[in-house]
């Protein structure tokens, strides 16, 4: 028997932070009918970009994360803001973050970066035609070292650890799979 939704019984808004919202619903089960309390984080949408230059080398940046206190290495992404549209957002995410410009963006995916306690999507596109464009504008929060690498390297950097964040397997793992399907990864040793 396949799973059923959840009744609502309540949604409460508890606490507002920058870049999330903390809310609390009371949802009953439809096979056990029992009540149960839901802790959920609302957050606008967020987009991350694989872009790609001429050459095939991706830009990447690494960056100090304070989740886990550490720098990751990563590709530019951050959230969807009012009025924007997710291509928009993409576009000014790469630039902000890397200072580079692209010719074209071109939507891959999106996926639930973590259902059970968010509400929101990560959208992926792949930015092609990608060159330099000007300076970074980081925020006051962030520090941001670019980086360029071959795209065939990135499956290494994967399986090395070098790359870490869930969210930039996920844009890659896409891209691999469903848009080179002609890319042959150097054979794990």
């Amino acid at each position: 028997m396949s799973p059923k939704l959840w009744d609502i019984i309540s949604s409460t808004r508890d606490n507002s932070y920058r870049v999330f919202s903390l809310r609390t619903d009371r949802a009953r089960s439809p096979r056990t009918d029992q009540v149960h309390d839901f802790f959920i984080l609302e957050s606008s949408s967020w987009v991350n970009v694989i872009p790609l230059t001429a050459d095939n080398e991706v830009v990447l940046v690494r960056q100090y994360r304070h989740g886990i206190r550490d720098v990751t290495l990563e590709i530019p992404g951050g959230l969807v803001e009012d009025g924007d549209t997710p291509e928009t957002a993409a576009l000014r995410e790469l630039r902000e973050e890397t200072g580079y410009g692209a010719s074209e963006i071109i939507p891959l995916s999106s996926v639930h970066p973590n259902p059970a306690i968010q509400s929101n999507l990560c959208f992926t596109f792949l930015a092609t035609g990608v060159l330099p464009a000007g300076n970074q504008e980081q925020d006051e929060k962030e520090d941001i070292q670019v980086l360029l690498r071959p795209l065939a390297e990135i499956p290494r950097l994967i399986r090395e650890g070098d790359i870490t964040h869930s969210l930039v397997l996920a844009a890659f793992y896409r891209y691999f799979m469903e848009y080179d399907r002609g890319f042959k990864a150097e054979t794990p040793p």
